[in-house]
């Protein structure tokens, strides 16, 4: 191991047992020191915050979390959701909490003023996630819309058409004789 701390000191101490082994083990919780300062400002923004600190974010919100089904990640961009939703809320502000929650493009807000209707269309699979919208959209509309939640896919499907025409020309009367078939000309063609 690199002793760094050994040679900050003069040639003279070098070669004392007793500087080498102390300088050492302050090298050791000088490592510990940086790793502790490190976790401490990562634990003070909630994106990278340890799961320690995620679970005190989560009892100050009073959130019920369950980290057997939700990811580190999920239960870190609900509390971003809950502490940035804070007055005035606009269609554009709750747009961007949708996109920020499901992904951009995975869901759109429509507001129906006539009506007081507002609507959440929306393509999600995660029912948490799904939770999460819903709460932040109940704490946002206000008291005379109508919330609707209308899901949608973006599944493809494909519709094709199939014309047959069949001409048929049969045997007049006076032309049939017995064991005859009726038709004459038979004739299908597809367009």
């Amino acid at each position: 191991m690199d002793n760094q701390l050994l040679a900050l000191l003069p040639e003279a101490y070098h070669e004392i047992r007793e500087f080498q082994e102390l300088t050492a083990t302050s090298e050791q919780e000088i490592t510990q020191v940086k790793d502790a300062i490190e976790h401490l400002f990562n634990d003070q923004f909630v994106l990278t915050a340890r799961e320690e600190t995620v679970r005190r974010w989560e009892r100050m919100l009073r959130i019920q979390a369950d980290p057997s089904t939700e990811t580190l990640e999920f239960r870190r961009k609900r509390i971003v959701n809950r502490l940035s939703t804070k007055p005035p809320f606009t269609e554009r502000y709750l747009q961007e909490r949708i996109d920020f929650l499901f992904g951009v493009g995975r869901g759109k807000i429509e507001v129906d003023v006539q009506n007081f209707i507002l609507t959440l269309a929306a393509s999600i699979q995660n029912a948490a996630i799904f939770r999460e919208a819903e709460r932040t959209i109940h704490r946002v509309k206000p008291a005379n819309m109508e919330y609707v939640a209308a899901p949608w896919t973006r599944d493809v499907i494909e519709i094709t058409d199939k014309i047959t025409v069949n001409q048929r020309r049969y045997h007049k009367i006076r032309e049939l004789r017995i064991g005859m078939r009726l038709l004459k000309y038979e004739n299908e063609v597809v367009l």
